[in-house]
Order: C-alpha cells, then sequence, then structure tokens
C-alpha cells in the first residue's frame, strides 16, 4: 500500500489531465438533467464520473468529449448541445470546475485547487464540411477535434470503417492547417493509421492521441501502431493510453466482437449502453464470460510506448462513460492512483509519472498555442470548401 500512498501524494502536486470523457453523451441520454444526475454527489449507479471521485482519483484537467455520434442526421447542432452541457456543468459547480481555454488557464485552476475543464470534439462529422463552423466550435472553447469517430466522413478515413480516400483528402489536410492555424490539437484517436500518417505529414503543431493505446501490445484498430509513435517525438505530440478492455486486452478483443454482433442480431447499435442493450450484454456474459483487463493490463501499454515513443510523449485517456466495461481497479475516475501506483511499482521515477500525468499535456497545448500565434500572423482564416478542393 506504501506505492498507492505514494501515487496520491503525487497526483496532489501533479494530478491527471484526462484527454476523454464522455460524460456529456451520457448526461444527453437523460435530457441533460443536471438535478437528476447531480455530479456533486456520487453517482455509482449511473455514471463513471462525479466530483467527489474525480477529487479521489487526483484528476486536475479533463477534456469534455462533446461526442455526437456519426450517424445523427443533424450533427453540428447536436454538437452545440453537447456544449452547452459543459457550460451548464461550469456554471453549476464552479468552485470545483474551472473553465479553461489555455495552457495558462489549467495551471491557474491548479494552482485554486480546481479541476480544469477543457472541450474536445470527437469527429469531424461535427463541423459539416465547413471550415467556418470549425471556427466557431474553437470561439465556443473546443480545443481538440479528433478527426474522425467510428466512421469515415467525407475527408477522413476512420481506423473502424472501409477504406475511402486514403487517409486524409485535400480538404482534410486543409482541416488540419486550418486546426494548427486556430490553436485546436489535432486529435488522430479513432483514424485509420494512413489518416495517422498524413496529418503527421501536415500538421505543424504537436498532435495528441485522446485516448488510445498501442497496437503492438493489442491488436485492434483503434490502436497506434509503432511507426507512428516513432512519429512523436520529432512532432512534440503526446499519446494519452485509453482504458477500454476491448482495446487494451487482446481477449477482450475476440468477446467484444462477438458480444457486439449479438447487440446487432437484436436489433441494437453495437455502442448502445441502454438498459435494453445492457441487459443482453449481460445475458451474453452470462453464456460467455467476459475477460477481464487489470491495472497491470494498461501500465503494458505505457510501458510499450515509453520504448517506443518516449515518457515525454504518453499522457492518459480513460474514456469514462462513453465504455460499458472497465478494468479492474480502474472502474471509475477514482480509480488513476492504482495505474500511477502501478507504475511506481515496475519503476517509474515520479519525474516521469509527472511528465506522463500533467506536465506533456499542458506542453502540448501551449506548443499548439505557440504555433496558432506565428501562423495567425501571417495566414488569414481558410475559405475553401470540399468541393473546391476534393471536387
Amino acid at each position: 500500500m506504501a506505492s498507492l500512498d505514494e501515487a496520491r501524494r503525487l497526483l496532489r502536486e501533479f494530478p491527471v489531465v484526462d484527454g476523454h470523457n464522455d460524460l456529456p453523451w451520457a448526461l444527453r441520454k437523460v435530457g441533460y438533467d443536471l438535478d437528476a444526475r447531480d455530479i456533486s454527489v456520487a453517482q455509482n449507479a449511473h455514471l463513471h464520473t462525479d466530483i467527489p471521485r474525480l477529487r479521489e482519483g487526483g484528476v486536475g484537467a479533463q477534456y469534455w468529449s462533446v461526442y455526437v455520434r456519426s450517424d445523427l442526421p443533424d450533427a453540428v447542432p447536436a454538437t452545440l448541445e453537447q456544449i452547452d452541457c459543459v457550460r451548464q456543468l461550469l456554471a453549476r459547480y464552479p468552485a470545483d470546475l474551472a473553465p479553461a481555454l489555455t495552457a495558462a488557464d489549467m495551471e491557474a485552476a491548479r494552482g485554486e485547487g480546481r479541476i480544469a475543464s477543457l472541450m474536445g470534439a470527437e469527429g469531424g462529422h461535427s463541423i459539416g464540411c465547413s471550415l467556418g463552423t470549425l471556427r466557431g466550435l474553437y470561439e465556443l472553447g473546443v480545443r481538440y477535434m479528433t478527426l474522425t469517430h467510428n466512421d469515415n466522413n467525407p475527408w477522413a478515413d476512420s481506423a473502424t470503417d472501409e477504406p475511402n480516400v486514403g487517409g486524409l483528402s485535400a480538404f482534410g489536410r486543409e482541416v488540419v492547417r486550418e486546426m494548427n492555424r486556430l490553436g485546436m490539437l489535432v486529435d488522430l484517436s479513432h483514424v485509420a493509421a494512413t489518416t495517422m500518417r498524413d496529418a503527421l505529414d501536415a500538421s505543424s503543431a504537436p498532435v495528441i492521441f485522446s485516448h488510445s493505446s498501442s497496437l503492438a501490445v493489442c491488436d485492434h484498430p483503434r490502436n497506434i501502431p509503432d511507426d507512428v509513435l516513432e512519429r512523436l517525438p520529432g512532432n512534440g505530440g503526446v499519446a494519452m493510453v485509453t482504458f477500454v478492455p476491448k482495446f487494451v486486452l487482446q481477449a477482450a478483443v475476440d468477446w467484444t466482437a462477438a458480444a457486439d454482433e449479438n447487440l446487432r442480431a437484436h436489433g441494437f447499435h453495437h455502442l448502445d449502453t441502454s438498459e435494453e442493450a445492457m441487459k443482453l450484454h449481460r445475458a451474453f456474459e452470462e453464456r460467455t464470460p467476459r475477460p477481464v483487463a487489470t491495472v497491470a493490463t494498461v501500465a503494458d501499454h505505457l510501458d510499450h510506448m515509453r520504448e517506443v515513443a518516449g515518457v515525454d510523449h504518453l499522457g492518459i485517456g480513460g474514456d469514462y462513460d462513453g465504455t460499458a466495461f472497465t478494468p479492474d481497479g480502474l472502474g471509475d475516475v477514482s480509480g488513476y492512483p492504482n495505474l500511477i501506483a502501478e507504475l511506481l511499482e515496475r519503476g517509474w521515477s515520479k519525474a516521469d509519472l509527472a511528465k506522463v500525468t500533467w506536465q506533456n499535456s499542458v506542453r502540448v497545448l501551449g506548443a499548439a498555442e505557440d504555433v496558432a500565434r506565428d501562423l495567425r500572423a501571417t495566414r488569414p482564416p481558410s475559405n475553401a470548401t470540399i468541393e473546391s478542393l476534393d471536387g
């Protein structure tokens, strides 16, 4: 237990910057009723996330995902509703949640003992192929955009869809350049490996993976190949390891494919976490026990990613409230000390862990701001359209 106490002490000084939490989507499912899901008190029966458990977990900054499903016909207004949800949370809990737009804001929140709250849009469908909409999301506080979600969009290929444009189209590369000009981080979680490589070629600012793990450790297309990890030192970016069992444990990859097919066979979307869908999941699990990931499973990914990319390019992105299952010891946002304790047991230094929890993620946002400052001095906003660039 000494290592757990040591982990908690470390997190008091260098708390976790978590790259991805789907609380706003979980709140959408209850009509954004913040009385029904008052996160100032424990919500263990409904959510992975609430303020008491964020405090217990040593979270100092959170990127709230303003995700909407890529098959929604009206993705842009739905994304705006998600942004509004985050704003309602900030207004309701100002003693605990601090609005943050910059690296300096993150540091100020840490000094105040509040949780810096940033936003990330999960999927390029959220801009509707419009650079003006991209700029609008930035002005509303969105500080990263994942280029795709589970499906391709017209200008970028997803990791979990059939190849369409071969990575990024010409318009997709223009999206990356405009994100650089704004200071919005390019997030490469969910995208195809070809898209990762194209984005690294196109980006003049550091990129992030807000919630992805290592392909070499677990062969799932959502994970990062070693050749891409090897490019992060040259780019300055950060790969934030995720906890989702089906992305980190090989046996869980195979089990999840069968469980997803069971859901689809009964008329449910494979990402559905409604009560009815979860009832089907539980029945499937009774028939076919689910392989269980652990804290050690996640630490194995970090060990490998450190070997390939270096400790200056690692972070954490749990994906809480965006997954039905979690590893043992990482069941909700209170679990981060368990991971830090595991890494301490493996010989990771406190200086290296401070980089993983706090310093790397703050640095990468600040670096994107620096690039944007230079680009805005020389480059006007792009008014390119997908029609003009991709035909």
